[in-house]
C-alpha cells in the first residue's frame, strides 16, 4: 500500500534523510521510533509532499507519487495528523472538519461521528482553533484527518497532549481503522502506546532506518531500546 524507497530529503543544503526505505501493507500499522532529531518528522513531511524528495521514490497503491504536490497526494487518499497539530487559529471546529471532509470511499467518518468520538469538540464546535487547549487541538487534528476517510494515514506524535484516557481511545480508533483497511504510518514518542498499536517497528538513527523488528522483539530487547531510544 505504501512503500518508501531509498528516500533522501531535507531542507536547503541540509540532507536529513539519508536513504530511508520501509513498507506498510494495507490494514497494517508501522511505527517509526528514534531519538529526537533523527528525521522522523522529515520522513512524514516527505511522504506527504510537504518537502521535496531529492532522491528515491514514494509509492502509493502501486503508483509513484514522488514529486506530487501535497494537495495532490491528499486527493489520492493520504491523510495527515501533523506534529504540533497545525490547526488554523481563525477557523472554528466545524470549519476545520468541513474542510477535511472526504466521504468518497464510503468508510463513514463524518462530522457527527467525529463529534461522538470527541464530545469535547461538540461543546467547542463554534470556538476558533486558536482558542482551544492543546488537548482539544490534538482531538481536532485527529478528527480533521478522520473525516478525510484516508486510505493511508500519516500520524506524527498524535498522542502528544492527550490525557491517558484519550490515548487509550486513540488506540481503539487505530485498531478500528485497521479493520477497515486503513494503512497507518505512526511516529510516536509514547513507546508503550506505539508498541501496543504497531504491527511492525522501524528504528531510525541519523536519517536512516537502522533496524526493523516486531513490537515483541523491541519489548524484549533492552539493548535496542537503550541504543536507539535512550530508554
Amino acid at each position: 500500500m505504501l512503500e518508501v524507497r531509498d528516500v533522501h530529503a531535507g531542507y536547503g543544503e541540509s540532507m536529513i534523510l539519508q536513504g530511508v526505505s520501509l513498507q506498510v501493507g494495507q490494514g497494517q500499522v508501522a511505527t517509526v521510533l528514534g531519538r529526537n532529531g533523527v528525521g522522523k518528522t522529515t520522513l512524514i513531511r516527505a511522504i506527504g509532499g510537504l518537502i521535496p524528495v531529492r532522491r528515491g521514490a514514494v509509492v502509493l497503491k502501486g503508483d509513484d507519487v514522488t514529486g506530487l504536490a501535497a494537495h495532490e497526494i491528499a486527493r489520492r487518499g493520504v491523510g495527515l495528523v501533523p506534529q504540533g497539530r497545525r490547526v488554523f487559529a481563525s477557523l472554528d471546529v466545524r470549519e476545520h472538519l468541513a474542510v477535511g471532509d472526504r466521504r468518497g470511499n464510503g468508510r463513514g467518518w463524518n462530522l457527527s461521528r467525529v463529534l461522538d468520538l470527541f464530545p469535547r469538540l461538540r461543546e467547542r464546535l463554534h470556538h476558533r482553533g486558536g482558542k482551544l487547549s492543546g488537548g482539544e487541538q490534538a482531538m481536532l487534528a485527529c478528527g480533521r484527518a478522520l473525516v478525510g476517510n484516508p486510505d493511508v494515514l500519516l500520524m506524527d506524535e498524535p498522542s502528544e497532549g492527550l490525557a491517558p484516557l484519550l490515548v487509550r481511545e486513540l488506540g481503539r480508533i487505530i485498531a478500528q481503522l485497521k479493520t477497515e483497511g486503513t494503512t497507518i504510518l505512526l511516529v510516536e514518542q509514547n513507546l508503550a502506546f506505539a508498541l501496543r498499536v504497531a504491527d511492525r517497528v522501524y528504528l531510525m538513527s541519523k536519517g536512516r532506518i537502522v533496524h526493523e523488528c516486531s513490537p515483541e522483539e523491541l519489548r524484549a530487547s533492552p539493548e535496542l531500546k537503550g541504543k536507539f531510544l535512550g530508554v
